[in-house]
């Protein structure tokens, strides 16, 4: 699949349309592509209204009338038929009815619950989108500062990756490409090296061997930062040999 192709899946997945594959590959595109990003948002938030819109809630006095209609409709037992074709068109009109009651409760309340999870879906997506479109403006700034400096090194498997920090700023940047996945269950966390006490900056995606991180905090005094594989989740300190350290650009 191409990336033209997915920028053409954004009304789709806003409906919950697409197979799995297709949904995690667009997925994937929207941490990278603003504009679908915001366009999911914005379709999935109009699903959600329109949802909202015909969706009732059943008054309170309701389910007293199912249950009450449920107790005067006689139940027929194995030994006993109606007498004619009026009695059981009777009995067949009030046990519709009851059954048509019961079905409309049900509807009605799947109706709003599927409203209110759509709702919440556009929701993630927007704040999803939000915060992507607030990472891309910090790292652009980190990189355009005048007083950025930058140091590149080899990493381990034939990676690379190169760290850039503004003291002006007080931030960092990492720019990595080739990293390896991590072992199944894991993932690389990032930490700055202060003085010799590691103080985690955040997590790489473990999906994506090219990315650009804005490590999380600020630089401080730290002379550097290492990697390490933790648990999904991150560590509050590390549990394993760091496989880079890269020391900062003075």
């Amino acid at each position: 699949m191409t990336t033209a192709d997915l920028h053409l899946l954004t009304g789709a997945y806003a409906l919950h349309a697409l197979p799995d594959e297709e949904s995690n590959a667009f997925e994937r595109h929207l941490t990278g592509c603003e504009a679908c990003a915001q366009e999911a948002a914005e379709l999935s938030a109009t699903a959600a209204r329109l949802g909202l819109a015909v969706s009732s809630t059943p008054p309170t006095e309701l389910r007293a009338q199912v249950l009450h209609r449920i107790t005067t409709v006689r139940q027929e037992t194995s030994g006993r038929r109606p007498q004619n074709r009026t009695a059981l068109a009777g009995l067949r009109t009030r046990a519709l009815s009851r059954w048509a009651l019961a079905a409309c409760l049900a509807a009605a309340t799947a109706l709003g619950g599927t409203a209110v999870w759509q709702h919440q879906r556009a929701e993630d997506a927007r704040d999803r989108a939000r915060q992507a479109v607030q990472a891309s403006d910090e790292i652009a700034a980190v990189l355009a500062a005048p007083d950025a400096r930058t140091r590149a090194a080899a990493l381990a498997g034939g990676a690379t990756g190169t760290v850039v920090v503004s003291r002006g700023k007080d931030r960092a940047v990492f720019v990595v490409s080739g990293m390896a996945r991590p072992p199944g269950g894991k993932v690389y966390q990032l930490w700055f090296d202060d003085a010799g006490t590691m103080r985690s900056a955040g997590l790489m995606n473990p999906a994506r061997s090219a990315q650009t991180v804005l490590l999380r905090g600020t630089v401080d005094d730290s002379s550097g930062m290492g990697i390490t594989v933790e648990p999904a989740g991150g560590s509050d300190h590390p549990t394993s040999a760091p496989v880079a350290l890269l020391t900062f650009p003075t």
